[in-house]
């Protein structure tokens, strides 16, 4: 039997990404599929780092040939692990999916039984997929800022590129919990939109983008970033005393040309968040929180759906700039 999968090649003179059609045996016996569940897949998205792959515009692939898709939610139809049945409704977020083990932008996945979650009752697995990677990165930042005891009185938080996938959730969640939103785009025409999410304002990317002061005017109770380089740099400068920054992402650029004069002068506090290698506990805490607290009406209207077919395109979109909010594939529309 076959199935069709979004299939990366590419050696010294090409590179391709194409919706293929590969047989079982393939899926079986290749090394970089293996595992103990092999899983339906409905739902997957369409994340930034999804988009460098197809792309082929940054080295996030690191074994050839490549099924791409770092997230998935489906049905298991075989399984040798005694935690998870045939009938089971599973997600699966990052774990190296689509970098250095096949992934879910596919009819069918292998996939390793540890990386596997429950898809909790109150999801479909199209609404655990319009969450995807983005949307978990977004509830481990805004949990990181809770943890770290930022309260809604404390003052006002910064979202950077609030209208992709990681900001625009976490602008609904931290509405939802009753903080004070600023949300950073460079999209104007997206104003509206997120103001319907929950943000209190809006402010041009361009105000935070661009080299700045190693210590500035005091803003920032919080800041949640997935866009790095000079603006994080500059989000730092502007903390309160004693706030809290997370870090999750590099749309702007892998560097950070900051000082340490935010982090020794006001006590500002920088956290890293991770979401591929994630333990499962923060992973499965992450989980329930979505399902408690993230308003599904807003799920709803910041998501897309697409087919697999249109994914190539839809990565060249994303990476122009053209996407906002979030891409759900659903496998089951076929190629």
């Amino acid at each position: 039997m076959t199935f069709s999968a979004l299939y990366l090649q590419k050696d010294e003179h090409s590179f391709s990404a194409d919706v293929t059609e590969l047989d079982d045996q393939t899926l079986d016996e290749n090394s970089l599929a293996t595992g103990e569940v092999l899983v339906r897949i409905a739902h997957s998205t369409l994340n930034y780092k999804d988009a460098l792959a197809i792309t082929n515009r940054g080295p996030v692939v690191r074994g050839w040939p490549m099924v791409a898709g770092v997230d998935g939610a489906g049905e298991v139809i075989a399984s040798t692990d005694s935690r998870w049945s045939v009938g089971d409704t599973v997600l699966v977020n990052g774990w190296g999916l689509g970098e250095t083990h096949w992934g879910c932008l596919a009819e069918k996945a292998r996939l390793k039984a540890d990386w596997l979650i429950a898809v909790p009752r109150e999801f479909s697995t199209a609404e655990t997929m319009a969450i995807g990677t983005a949307g978990y990165t977004a509830m481990l930042s805004c949990l990181a800022v809770e943890t770290a005891g930022v309260k809604p009185g404390d003052g006002e938080i910064l979202v950077t590129g609030a209208s992709g996938g990681v900001g625009s959730v976490a602008v609904s969640i931290l509405s939802s919990w009753g903080y004070t939103v600023v949300a950073s785009t460079g999209k104007p025409e997206q104003a509206e939109f997120l103001k319907r999410l929950g943000a209190a304002s809006i402010v041009d990317r361009e105000s935070i983008s661009a080299p700045g002061k190693p210590l500035q005017k005091e803003r920032w109770a919080a800041v949640i970033d997935s866009v790095g380089s000079h603006t994080l740099a500059n989000a730092c400068a502007q903390m309160k005393y004693g706030g809290v920054v997370t870090a999750c992402g590099l749309a702007q650029g892998m560097d950070f040309p900051a000082s340490v004069a935010p982090f020794i002068l006001r006590g500002v506090r920088l956290l890293g968040i991770d979401s591929v290698m994630c333990p499962i506990e923060r992973r499965q805490a992450a989980w329930d929180r979505l399902a408690s607290d993230l308003d599904r009406g807003k799920l709803a209207e910041l998501t897309r759906v697409i087919a697999l077919r249109d994914v190539p395109a839809a990565a060249a979109q994303l990476m122009a700039g053209k996407l906002s909010g979030r891409t759900v594939v659903d496998i089951r529309l076929g190629t």
